[in-house]
């Protein structure tokens, strides 16, 4: 067998025998619950911009991004930027044309400042308006130009109603083989003092609206091997890959 075939099957028992391990699975949650006390995922940046995000799923958006090598990544929900930034700066790395698109319903002056003025801002759009507004994701599809494969994010409003509302909408963008991946499906397994009087929480999050939205298509599925292998994620489940076209 090729040595690196061999690698590559190992690893990936390793990595199921890892999804199986309960007691693992219990030190990850109480590890994610008692980090998340002191907001874990707001403690990093990329390339100077906050990136919100735990580094642990930016790893995973990166072995995503350089397999699948989108022509544009779609993210809903800008909050500092600092996303878009990573997004612009693998789409660097590969070469091309490639773009990153932001939609938020409240772009703020500071964020905008910060991420026009950045060295990758030549690679990022910004669209302001509610991402479940058929008037934003026409603005969005204009910004396309041409370019055929699409990597989505969805990581804005965290309400079930919200999120299915933009599984509906920005799935259409997304082609065989590539992404629509659903962040902050973790609400749903957190305890409900964690929502904070939210509009989302356990039953009413992202996760919920995922499952829900695989009921209605076969267009998609969870690769599991990301829920395995990351086990410390703000996304169990949420990594959905697409296996047919519209």
């Amino acid at each position: 067998m090729d040595p690196m075939e061999a690698f590559y099957q190992q690893k990936r028992a390793n990595i199921r025998a890892l999804g199986a391990d309960e007691d693992i699975r219990d030190l990850t949650r109480a590890w994610f619950s008692g980090v998340s006390k002191h907001r874990y995922s707001y403690h990093f940046s990329w390339l100077g911009i906050p990136v919100i995000q735990f580094p642990q799923d930016l790893i995973a958006m990166q072995e995503i991004i350089w397999s699948v090598k989108p022509d544009v990544i779609i993210e809903t929900g800008v909050a500092h930027g600092g996303s878009l930034v990573f997004h612009a700066s693998m789409l660097g790395l590969m070469g091309g044309d490639g773009i990153v698109v932001g939609v938020d319903v409240d772009i703020r002056e500071h964020n905008r400042r910060a991420i026009e003025s950045h060295p990758l801002a030549g690679k990022i759009r910004l669209v302001e308006g509610s991402s479940v507004d058929r008037i934003t994701v026409g603005k969005v599809e204009a910004l396309l130009d041409g370019r055929q494969n699409p990597l989505v994010i969805l990581d804005s409003n965290h309400s079930c109603q919200h999120v299915l509302a933009e599984l509906d909408l920005y799935q259409h963008f997304v082609r065989s083989g590539s992404y629509l991946l659903v962040l902050d499906t973790i609400i749903d397994d957190m305890p409900e003092k964690f929502s904070d009087g939210r509009p989302w929480g356990p039953g009413r999050g992202p996760k919920t609206a995922v499952h829900q939205f695989l009921q209605t298509t076969g267009r998609f599925v969870i690769d599991q091997e990301y829920n395995d292998k990351l086990l410390i994620s703000v996304a169990p489940d949420g990594f959905l890959r697409c296996v047919a076209d519209p």
